[in-house]
């Protein structure tokens, strides 16, 4: 099943991306869409490549992108999402902050994640791999501990996340990687049993409207990669 995603536009919801370890650095939020159904036609102006870790930490217009077909509620609350899934470990840092409240952290807020595997597929039906669920702490942090995901459908190789600071209201939203990362990933086993394209990200106009601003910025950790991000909501 192809993936189709659109944008929403709005003063309601917002997104702050930011490369960066802590909330000392941050210095400005953005307002982020709404989904309406109509597909995105803002561009934001940037880089498409992140800048490096130590950068001084960059806030931009984004999307936000909806959750796609292969979104599920599971609701299972854990860190360790891999389920035994072959693949580039790779731990992600996420910190949530309040942008209405000075960028203060968001504790108590329900975060989910979701992915393809290497092979580029999705759990369905009883199958629970690559999925789960947060909730930050009096700090507004959560850790996810999964693979870099395969590519699929065409699209730029990205980890989906929900944010939901109360019953109310959600964020949904996508993290992309820098290309030659998925380049060299794709070369190794278990990936290299499917040929990667040789443009993974470029070729997909949501990563190329981004402008950059939801690429993460993986730096080796073990034997894998460790990604820091901060989002932020009104």
């Amino acid at each position: 099943m192809a993936e189709e995603h659109t944008s929403r536009t709005g003063r309601r919801t917002v997104l702050l991306t930011a490369w960066c370890g802590g909330l000392t650095a941050l210095t400005a939020g953005c307002a982020a869409r709404p989904d309406n159904g109509r597909e995105p036609v803002r561009r934001t102006p940037g880089p498409v490549r992140p800048p490096p870790v130590a950068a001084t930490p960059h806030c931009v217009l984004t999307t936000e992108w909806g959750s796609g077909p292969y979104y599920l509620d599971l609701g299972r609350l854990r860190s360790d999402i891999t389920e035994g899934r072959e693949g580039v470990p790779l731990r992600l840092d996420l910190t949530l902050v309040r942008v209405s409240a000075g960028c203060r952290p968001l504790a108590g807020a329900t975060v989910d994640v979701w992915q393809a595997d290497a092979q580029g597929a999705y759990s369905t039906g009883k199958e629970t791999f690559l999925r789960g669920t947060q909730t930050t702490d009096s700090t507004g942090r959560c850790v996810f501990r999964t693979v870099l995901p395969g590519w699929y459908a065409g699209l730029a190789p990205h980890i989906h996340f929900k944010v939901r600071p109360d019953a109310r209201s959600e964020t949904s939203s996508q993290l992309f990687f820098p290309e030659d990362l998925l380049r060299d990933v794709y070369a190794r086993q278990p990936y290299a049993r499917r040929p990667g394209p040789e443009h993974p990200n470029s070729r997909d106009r949501r990563y190329r409207e981004s402008g950059g601003a939801l690429t993460l910025a993986p730096t080796p950790h073990g034997a894998g990669y460790r990604a820091v991000y901060t989002v932020g909501i009104a």
